[in-house]
């Protein structure tokens, strides 16, 4: 899979894996803002996806700035579409109880590259039993 990228930013960095065999592509910012507790804030990446048809780019947190910071991705895992040709950004909450600085260079987030499956939609009017049935969140305890 050949994922093309623009740079639209003079300070942005392309992505990249911080280890052989990561699922997860290392996303970086190319501004400095701080984000109250609390808050979110779109964090902007100076770059373009071009993704091929059939593909999707995940965006997920990161999980040392979850774990020490509180900091994660909002809307996880968002999702770039392989027909968007807009600027990649990040939206970041704050649900720590300081104050998170990013300033240019900092990773924000990982890009996860994966393949699009569509499904054929049939209405119908019955719906097959199954063990789980109608048990719905918190139905197998805590």
């Amino acid at each position: 899979m050949i994922l093309k990228i623009r740079r639209v930013h003079p300070d942005a960095s392309l992505p990249s894996y911080a280890h052989e065999g990561d699922a997860g592509l290392d996303i970086r910012s190319v501004e400095e803002l701080e984000i109250a507790p609390g808050a979110r804030a779109l964090v902007h990446t100076g770059l373009v996806f071009m993704l091929q048809p059939g593909w999707e780019a995940q965006v997920r947190p990161r999980s040392g700035l979850a774990l020490k910071h509180g900091v994660t991705v909002l809307n996880t895992p968002g999702t770039i579409d392989a027909g968007y040709r807009g600027e990649v950004g990040v939206i970041l909450a704050n649900f720590g109880t300081d104050l998170f600085k990013i300033a240019k260079g900092d990773k924000i987030a990982q890009i996860v590259v994966s393949p699009v499956v569509r499904a054929d939609i049939v209405e119908t009017n019955e719906i097959d039993a199954t063990e789980r049935g109608l048990g719905g969140f918190g139905s197998t305890g805590v």
